[in-house]
């Protein structure tokens, strides 16, 4: 897949369940916006009313019994709608887009953790999102179990948890995700591995200093970027 898009940046947060990556995305695009950055804040699945309504069946419609490749298909379309509603108008115009979950969540949900064939996924979501790829994807990376464990701890208690369809899985279904999203990064390119088991504020003070760095590599946003030393980490 090859970026067409030649005005605005385009980051995506991706990571196994539990990983911040919600987070981050609303963390990162605060600072941007106080720099003056225009910046676009969205998700997969969901972005766009078609896409809010397949999320709904995606994820809490526990009741509906879905094939694997029914799923993957479901992403793609939500997909191909998301890309041209929500990504491309915000990117034509120069926005910086951050985006909770993209294309590369299908490989590793669906093709590693439902061992759907990778090759035959790549077409359809190459097919999906019109060769569009993002500019820097930042990958959360933790342990399944940490990440489950989170999600626990964030419950208040005597809660009992509401997890959606994918949440609900096996530990063993949640590996399969994790060395999934660790092999795709293994390509290295437009990949950064955060290690997000570390504290908060750490995780913070890295993704900005990898997103800046990127930032003033690009040669199409021009707002200048806040330097390193001024920009409010210890």
């Amino acid at each position: 897949m090859t970026n067409s898009c030649s005005q605005g940046f385009f980051i995506t947060f991706e990571g196994p369940e539990g990983c911040g990556k919600t987070t981050q995305t609303q963390v990162l695009a605060q600072r941007l916006r106080e720099l003056g950055h225009v910046v676009t804040l969205t998700r997969e699945p969901g972005g766009t009313v078609l896409g809010e309504r397949v999320r709904q069946l995606l994820l809490h419609a526990i009741d509906v019994p879905l094939a694997p490749r029914a799923e993957a298909l479901l992403f793609a379309a939500s997909r191909a709608q998301f890309v041209e509603e929500a990504i491309r108008p915000p990117l034509a115009a120069g926005e910086v887009v951050l985006c909770d979950r993209y294309a590369d969540s299908t490989l590793a949900y669906q093709g590693y953790g439902r061992d759907l064939d990778r090759r035959a996924l790549r077409e359809v979501l190459d097919f999906a999102t019109g060769g569009l790829t993002p500019d820097l994807t930042l990958l959360l990376d933790l342990p399944a179990e940490e990440g489950l464990r989170r999600k626990l701890q964030a419950l208040v208690p005597g809660e009992m948890p509401n997890w959606d369809r994918f949440e609900q899985q096996d530990m063993d279904f949640h590996r399969r995700v994790r060395e999934g999203y660790r092999q795709l990064a293994a390509a290295g390119g437009r990949w950064v591995v955060v290690d997000a088991t570390q504290p908060v504020p750490d995780v913070e003070r890295y993704i900005w200093q990898v997103v800046t760095q990127a930032l003033g590599n690009s040669k199409r946003i021009m707002i200048p970027v806040e330097p390193q030393t001024n920009c409010g980490w210890v």
